[in-house]
């Protein structure tokens, strides 16, 4: 196939002051950096659709000046690493038959990412805009669906592989492992316009939930470890994955992990539920693996529960991925909506904690009570490096 070695032309060549390369540390809940052993601890954004709703695949092409800004400005609120998701119709023109010219834009966005000091989270298979989802990839069963699913992600690690800029590969946003009540359609109900849960079978067909997510699990991390032994790999879990009484994913933690280097689980408290929030938080920690949030944001409650959420989690977790759409803090300052003044807050409270939670938890040991500039000294001193690059 014309992708096969691509990544080697496409990336270019390493240049000084490139990311270190990202590892899950020794005491299994952290990430280090190598070479130099640093402490990690993500903390960015999922960007994963512009100001107008648009897929960054829209206007990847048209308006990459566009992209370089957020990139940018994501940098500039004190992010670390930024979530990207890829439609798995932009990405695949048949079963075994990747898009060259998006591959290509992928290539381009990671030597961004490398340039701009940021790690990128790759969140694959988005089905989000149904739309654009291939009639003939809706028609194929479950093996072949996830034959072509493992194409996908054989072409994105063939790029991606040189590259230290990569923080993970995300095999699936949400997915769901269905009862044996046989389904008619491969995606969840839309919220708003975008389908963010899959399925990955149609039915169970009485076989245990949790063996068909290991099953799924272990073919996709098969095609990408043929070409990439090296960058992290996780999958984007509901908050109701826990083996819990009541609704869950089939994607219990405990028992589909084993071939993943972390969890990364997505939560949103409800007002007046911080406690049950962390308590669901706690269920996801007790795996043995990193955990990061990899989807947090105020929809459910006010931004001081969602800020007493993110304190109150460092203890369970060691890295959090928020939401950015392509607007500054200016932007929203004259916006004058509701909407915007809450954005802007939240941006705020997540660009002014950005220096204290990129601290490895290790640094919790320091007087927390120190002032701003006794942190800084900390930083400079690089015991406790918080970024790409700290010196």
């Amino acid at each position: 196939m014309l992708f096969m070695g691509m990544h080697t032309s496409l990336l270019g060549p390493v240049r000084a002051g490139e990311p270190e390369w990202v590892r899950v540390a020794d005491d299994r809940r952290s990430f280090l950096l190598e070479p130099s052993g640093r402490p990690f601890v993500p903390w960015g954004f999922n960007y994963d659709h512009d100001r107008r709703g648009r897929l960054i695949e829209d206007y990847w092409h048209q308006e990459w000046a566009t992209v370089e800004a957020d990139f940018e400005e994501m940098k500039q609120l004190g992010a670390n690493v930024v979530r990207i998701h890829l439609q798995f119709g932009k990405f695949m023109d048949g079963p075994d038959k990747p898009n060259e010219r998006s591959l290509a834009q992928l290539a381009k966005l990671v030597t961004l990412a490398a340039r701009t000091g940021l790690y990128l989270d790759l969140t694959g298979l988005g089905c989000y805009h149904k739309q654009d989802v291939p009639p003939w990839y809706d028609k194929l069963g479950e093996q072949p669906r996830w034959e072509a699913q493992a194409a996908f992600w054989s072409a994105i690690a063939q790029i991606c592989a040189d590259s230290p800029a990569i923080f993970c590969y995300d095999l699936m946003n949400e997915p769901v492992v269905p009862g044996n009540k046989v389904r008619n359609d491969w995606l969840g109900p839309p919220l708003g316009d975008k389908h963010f849960v899959q399925f990955i079978t149609l039915s169970a067909a009485d076989r245990p939930r949790h063996e068909v997510a290991q099953a799924w699990i272990a073919r996709l991390v098969r095609a990408i470890r043929q070409h990439d032994r090296r960058h992290l790999i996780t999958v984007g879990l509901v908050p109701w994955s826990l083996d819990r009484p009541g609704l869950t994913s089939g994607f219990i933690p405990e028992k589909v992990s084993g071939e993943l280097d972390f969890i990364a689980m997505h939560i949103y408290p409800r007002k007046g539920k911080v406690n049950e929030a962390i308590e669901t938080l706690k269920g996801f920690a007790t795996v043995g693996k990193p955990v990061v949030i990899e989807e947090i944001f105020p929809l459910k409650c006010s931004i001081e529960e969602a800020t007493d959420f993110l304190d109150r989690s460092r203890k369970y977790t060691t890295g959090w991925i928020s939401f950015y759409w392509g607007k500054s803090l200016e932007e929203y300052r004259e916006g004058g909506t509701i909407v915007d003044s809450i954005m802007l807050r939240w941006l705020e409270v997540f660009q002014e904690r950005a220096e204290t939670m990129r601290l490895p938890p290790r640094a919790e040991a320091v007087n927390t009570s120190a002032a701003l500039d006794g942190r800084r000294l900390l930083l400079r001193s690089g015991r406790f490096p918080y970024c790409i690059g700290a010196q």
